[in-house]
């Protein structure tokens, strides 16, 4: 009998053992609102409107699914578009945290790069597959997942020809250095050449030389085309200040540059991208493996046009764009 005793003893730790290792693996929100801190690390690459957004957007995403005060320890870092820094930062980021997200291409690729082990979500990543981050889309083979904004080209250059059919030259700024960018030109080029726009490229090594760069390019072209480019997005009331002075027009990528003075965009909100990008991070942290977590890739989007910049510039909106188009509200 003492011995029935033992074995039931026995295996009731043993069901208590194993009941926890599952209740570990389940993770999530229940697990860290009752007993453990969740440790999410975000590297951001710069600090501008557009990854600003996508940061609150995370933040509030991980706040809905639980993911807030006592129950989630969060860490903030950002390089200010400083190669050293994403390295010092994404190995500090991995070694003390559960799950790190990476805003903006750059930061995402430091953080990969610092680990095979913790998952890295990517935050609004324009060509994941260009920049070596993912392979496959669909089921992620390593470590890395999240999302992908591909910037919807081919109706850029459609709201070109809308706003400004007359435009036969259109010179594309960006950055060298920055992958997802020069996919986005090379898209660009194809699609503008198929409605008989000649395209100039004007790439910068980094945002110093973006002034001099406008300088000569606003001679050369009558519109001026800014991919979703973090180098150009830091310093792009520089770029504005050279346009309006020409009466050259900017297209952009983001909503937010739309705001800052370009004259329109094909927009996708920086914000929800955020929220969609926590989304995959809450997956993750519920015990979701990440090779069956498929990268989230939004693809479209919708006009949006700045009235102001238009009158600025003696630009009159087309009452066919202004009937799809969000219309940038502006205090006088």
């Amino acid at each position: 009998m003492k011995n029935k005793g033992l074995i039931g003893t026995l295996i009731a730790i043993a069901l208590l053992v194993g009941f926890s290792f599952i209740s570990k693996g389940n993770g999530g929100a229940e697990k860290a609102s009752k007993n453990q801190v969740v440790k999410i690390g975000i590297l951001q690459f710069v600090t501008h409107d557009a990854l600003d957004a996508i940061n609150q957007g995370i933040v509030d995403g991980l706040a809905d699914a639980g993911y807030e005060g006592a129950t989630v320890e969060l860490t903030q870092m950002n390089a200010e578009a400083d190669q050293s820094k994403i390295k010092t930062m994404s190995d500090q980021l991995v070694k003390d945290n559960d799950l790190v997200i990476g805003i903006a291409t750059p930061a995402a690729q430091g953080l990969a790069n610092a680990t095979s082990d913790i998952p890295v979500v990517m935050g609004a990543i324009s060509d994941p597959v260009g920049a070596k981050l993912v392979k496959n889309l669909d089921k992620p083979e390593a470590n890395v997942t999240g999302t992908s904004n591909q910037v919807p080209i081919k109706q850029g250059v459609e709201l070109i020809k809308q706003v400004t059919p007359n435009v036969k030259k259109v010179g594309v700024l960006y950055a060298s250095s920055e992958d997802n960018s020069v996919s986005q030109v090379k898209a660009f080029k194809e699609f503008a050449t198929e409605v008989g726009i000649e395209v100039i490229d004007f790439a910068v090594p980094s945002s110093n030389d973006i002034a001099a760069t406008m300088s000569v390019a606003v001679g050369k072209v009558d519109a001026i085309f800014v991919p979703q480019d973090n180098t150009i997005a830091s310093a792009f009331p520089t770029v504005i200040s050279a346009t309006n002075q020409a009466k050259i027009p900017v297209y952009s990528s983001v909503d937010t540059m739309v705001a800052q003075g370009s004259l329109a965009a094909i927009s996708q909100s920086q914000y929800e991208l955020g929220r969609e990008t926590a989304k995959i991070a809450v997956k993750l942290l519920a015990g979701q493996e990440v090779k069956n977590v498929p990268v989230n890739v939004i693809d479209t989007g919708t006009p949006i046009v700045n009235p102001k910049a238009a009158e600025l510039l003696g630009i009159s909106l087309p009452k066919e764009v202004l009937e799809q188009a969000d219309v940038l509200e502006t205090s006088e």
